[in-house]
């Protein structure tokens, strides 16, 4: 029955589908690792039951609730209004670990403001949670508008409840932060924080309404002054990819509101993969989010606000505020109070105490050693410290003159932000563990390029209030970066090695400018070492590797762990069907941090490569939908060619499905993934086709992904035929009856049909009709497997030369005898059909779904908004309908001036170009492509036959006769 090639394709695309399955699995364990602190509380929900249906008809579907944290609060209505939006299946519940947080912070003890919130006059915050009984707003454009419209609603009800001019902070989890965005513009909303959110491209692409939201929150964010934060969990978030959780980019020209993109990994302080679910209650994120919520709500401008924000979402991407002041100063130092260091020399004091400042010489000798670098633990270089510092202070600044009496200001660095200090020997980060907020080394990164017209330069850095707790270590090191010019083709065959002049280097920087940065790409660093098997020293920083993968991106790796670790490099900042304000992304920088002392291992360098396991990974969550699309567009072409065979000199021959499989693996797939390829290389816009604006290098990606398209395809046949047997032998003991002559669709049918549109109109999504209609199409097509004995016999029947109802130029064919080939033909006719809408089916199961999904936690309580055009539907019923019946030949070609210069079938054409090229990003289009298809073939094939009738015959000479 199946053909060799058909047997390969199928088990191809199995193996395929299992290595992606591992290598996603793998992706989210090892590239970018989730170090999450539990969180704990005592939650306690308060139904809002005055927010009922006379603020909005949606109140017997949704709820809201406020939250308080049992025995710990008491007032109900006392501080900021705080919303909480749940995502896709989302549930109020999930506001509980950041309400907790923001309680616990507060308050001291039960009912107890701590000291600083009372000494601030700081409000409380009050946790509102809309819950939308855990619908499937990700897949249905009208759900996502009814949760906007109740949300709207409640934010009008809970301001009632506050004086007047109160404003409202918006927090909204993945599709939550979707329906927070399309809030605006409001002036009663203060700011928006979104966690996990696909703000660029919908994760579900089956429903047009949807990127009608997305197109209009694309214009609000543009032109709305809200300060907007979008946090991103990076690549552990498994649900959406995290490069459409970055804030799009903004347009030149237009003012420039508060946008800002925050991943965990460059979050100071958390430095961690994050889930998408564990967005909510990761301890690290959690509590920066309820502490910016209560300093938000003492903000009274938008300037203030985005402040407020940058302060407590900190990623080292950007300068502190306060770095932006120049301060001078001009003050005598003593020999006790002041210590002149040799031009090179290194600082290294180890528990500090009291207060003293070092002169670092700036050499105008030295052209290459202009690079300030300094490293301070457990104390603050302000404003930037651990949460939790000692008293150690530290500020430096740039003098002049004799030591005596120096005139300095400020330096102003490239880098100033607080890195982490992994703990020798443990997984960083630990699991469950992660990092304590008082964990970290502050950097001090600054260009010093000596001044021609001063003789006496120093960089001055000044300790105070040490108390013999941390340690500090600075000095001059080389500014040359180190360039490696190693191509994607080398890296493809094998990779590159990158060895240090200087492994004992504060800093050291190496650039790769031919290789790519993509979402499609993992690099693997292998670090090599020197190791002293007598030396017992500790490196106070073992060798950090920092990488900055996009402005909004960092990940940090130590270089030297136990047991040894896979170092991933990854990014998000340029990937399929993504628009980016950066173009293509060719090139990265890597910059190692660290203070060797002593013996101590020592980094000589490291081997760079391409991880395959990791990359596979990245491949199959961003390529799901598109090998969806591509079967349906495979599909297509295989019913094109089987139908056409069908149609050439009237003779009914469609060649089985397993023919057709067969000799589209065999004649059309090599030369369309010849095709493909080349398409590839074409710079079509990043949402067409693979979305990678012919980048060569990933070019390959689009035969693989047909390759295992069409393997699916074939395994889907296979299993449709195991599917078929069962169910046809079931109905041929059970219901078998002789094949009866009809000649016209049965009025009972035609009562039905019109029964099930009146239901379409006014009660189902017409999804559930298709669905119904392709389950009534399965059985005739198992059917087929055990034919019913036919009425007449063939053998020596005297066929009429006209019937009753014939003219001699061609009338009505009902009443003849089929043919056994018409009878065959027709089987395989309906079996292409079959698997067409197979295919089709997953692009229509996700409302159907949400129907479903809505139906059991709403009932008929709210109608289903959308999907009642019934004529989605109709011509699937009609053409299944007709298929189950009729005994002439099926969607035979009529002589219509239409079809003398344009087939219907080629509409199968269309199907096909629209799911391989439009359909990966805007896979609805493939369903509308095939109800065109349908419709135009049931009309001009089947027509007037449907209802008993002669088929269409008009010639050309008729046309003119109109005329």
């Amino acid at each position: 029955m199946f053909g060799l090639i058909t047997w390969f394709q199928g088990s191809f695309s199995v193996a395929a589908v299992l290595v992606f399955l591992y290598a996603s699995q793998d992706v989210a364990e090892n590239l970018s690792p989730q170090g999450c602190r539990m969180s704990y509380m005592n939650p306690l929900y308060i139904p809002q039951t005055q927010f009922n249906s006379t603020w909005t008809p949606l109140a017997e579907r949704y709820s809201l609730v406020l939250y308080r944290e049992d025995q710990w609060e008491r007032e109900l209505h006392g501080g900021t209004p705080v919303l909480f939006i749940p995502g896709n299946a989302g549930s109020s519940g999930q506001v509980r670990s950041i309400a907790s947080s923001a309680t616990r912070q507060y308050y001291s003890r039960p009912n107890v403001p701590t000291y600083e919130t009372w000494s601030r006059n700081m409000k409380a915050l009050d946790f509102f949670a809309a819950d939308f009984n855990e619908d499937l707003s990700a897949f249905h454009g009208p759900t996502l508008k009814a949760q906007i419209e109740y949300c709207a609603r409640a934010i009008s009800y809970i301001l009632s409840l506050y004086p007047p001019n109160t404003s409202i902070i918006i927090m909204g989890h993945s599709m939550g932060g979707i329906v927070a965005t399309s809030l605006l513009p409001s002036k009663d909303i203060s700011s928006i924080i979104t966690m996990s959110t696909p703000h660029t491209l919908p994760p579900a692409r089956f429903d047009q309404r949807v990127d009608e939201i997305y197109a209009r929150n694309r214009e609000i964010m543009l032109h709305d002054s809200t300060p907007i934060l979008s946090l991103c969990g990076g690549a552990m978030d498994m649900m959406i990819p995290s490069e459409s959780c970055i804030l799009p980019p903004l347009v030149e020209g237009l003012p420039v509101p508060y946008r800002r993109t925050v991943f965990s990994s460059a979050l100071e302080g958390a430095w961690t993969g994050v889930g998408h679910r564990e967005m909510v209650w990761c301890h690290q994120v959690r509590w920066r989010v309820a502490r910016a919520a209560m300093e938000l709500s003492m903000a009274p401008s938008l300037a203030e606000r985005g402040l407020i924000l940058d302060k407590w979402f900190r990623d080292g991407h950007t300068l502190p505020p306060a770095e932006n002041t120049e301060a001078f100063e001009s003050f005598p130092l003593s020999e006790d109070q002041s210590r002149v260091l040799s031009s090179g020399e290194r600082l290294v004091l180890a528990q500090p105490e009291g207060s003293q400042t070092y002169l670092f010489p700036i050499s105008k000798q030295n052209t290459t050693d202009h690079r300030f670098v300094l490293f301070v633990s457990q104390g603050s270089v302000p404003p930037v410290s651990p949460q939790k510092p000692n008293s150690l202070r530290i500020s430096v600044a740039r003098c002049f003159g004799l030591t005596a009496s120096l005139d300095c200001k400020t330096l102003h660095p490239l880098v100033h932000k607080l890195i982490p200090n992994p703990i020798p020997g443990h997984t960083f980060p630990v699991p469950q563990q992660g990092t304590d907020e008082s964990e970290g080394v502050v950097v001090f990164d600054a260009d010093v390029i000596p001044e021609r017209n001063s003789d006496a330069q120093w960089i001055a850095a000044n300790i105070e209030r040490a108390a013999g707790e941390g340690w500090l270590v600075g000095g001059f090191v080389s500014a040359d970066q180190v360039f490696d010019d190693v191509s994607m083709t080398k890296m493809l065959l094998g990779g590159t090695r990158v060895t240090l002049s200087d492994p004992a280097a504060l800093w050291t920087s190496v650039r790769f400018p031919k290789l790519s940065s993509n979402a499609l790409v993992v690099y693997r660093v292998v670090p090599l070492t020197t190791d002293n098997v007598l030396c017992r020293d500790q490196p106070l920083f073992p060798p950090l590797l920092v990488h900055n993968s996009h402005p909004a991106e960092t990940h940090y790796f130590p270089l030297i762990t136990q047991p040894p670790r896979r170092i991933l490099l990854h990014t998000h900042g340029s990937a399929p069907y993504v628009h980016s304000n950066h173009g293509r992304s060719e090139g990265f920088e890597l910059v190692i941090y660290s203070v060797i002392n002593g013996c101590s291992m020592q980094l000589r360098g490291f081997d760079l490569q391409i991880d395959w396991t990791a990359t596979l990974g990245r491949w199959s969550t961003r390529y799901f939908t598109t090998v969806v699309c591509w079967a349906v567009g495979i599909v297509s072409l295989v019913v094109f060619k089987a139908w056409r065979i069908g149609e050439s000199n009237g003779i009914p021959c469609v060649p089985p499905v397993s023919h057709s499989l067969r000799d589209f693996g065999q004649r059309q797939l090599p030369k369309l993934m010849l095709v493909s390829y080349l398409l590839s290389l074409l710079p079509l816009p990043d949402y067409l086709f693979i979305g990678m604006e012919g980048e060569w290098l990933y070019a390959p990606i689009a035969p693989l992904l047909l390759m295992v398209a069409s393997g699916l395809v074939c395994v889907s046949w296979m299993l449709l035929v195991v599917l078929m047997w069962p169910i046809g032998m079931i109905r041929h003991i059970y219901f078998a009856r002789p094949r009866e002559e009809v000649i016209s669709a049965r009025r009972s049918t035609v009562v039905s049909m019109c029964f099930i549109f009146a239901l379409i109109i006014f009660f189902i999504p017409w999804q559930v009709a298709y669905l119904c209609c392709w389950l009534i199409h399965l059985q005739s097509c198992a059917s087929d497997c055990f034919p019913s004995p036919d009425p007449v016999s063939q053998v020596d029947t005297a066929i009429p030369l006209l019937s009753r109802d014939e003219s001699p130029s061609g009338g009505r064919r009902g009443s003849e005898q089929p043919s056994h080939k018409h009878l065959i033909s027709n089987s395989h006719h309906r079996a292409h059909l079959l698997l067409l809408m197979t295919w089709l089916l997953p692009l229509a199961a996700p409302v159907l779904v949400v129907w479903v999904r809505t139906l059991v936690t709403a009932g008929l309580s709210t109608p289903f908004d959308g999907d009642h055009f019934f004529l989605n539907v109709a011509p699937f019923m009609i053409l299944v309908d007709y298929a189950s019946w009729t005994s002439n030949p099926l969607l035979q070609k009529h002589r219509l001036v239409v079809e003398k210069y344009f087939s219907a079938s080629w509409t199968l054409w269309l199907v096909a170009g629209v799911a391989f090229f439009v359909g990966p990003r805007k896979t609805y289009h493939v369903f509308d492509a095939a109800q065109v298809a349908i419709g135009m073939l049931t009309v001009l094939r089947i027509g007037p036959q449907y209802w008993g009738g002669n088929p269409w015959r008009l010639s050309i000479p008729q046309m003119q006769l109109f005329r």
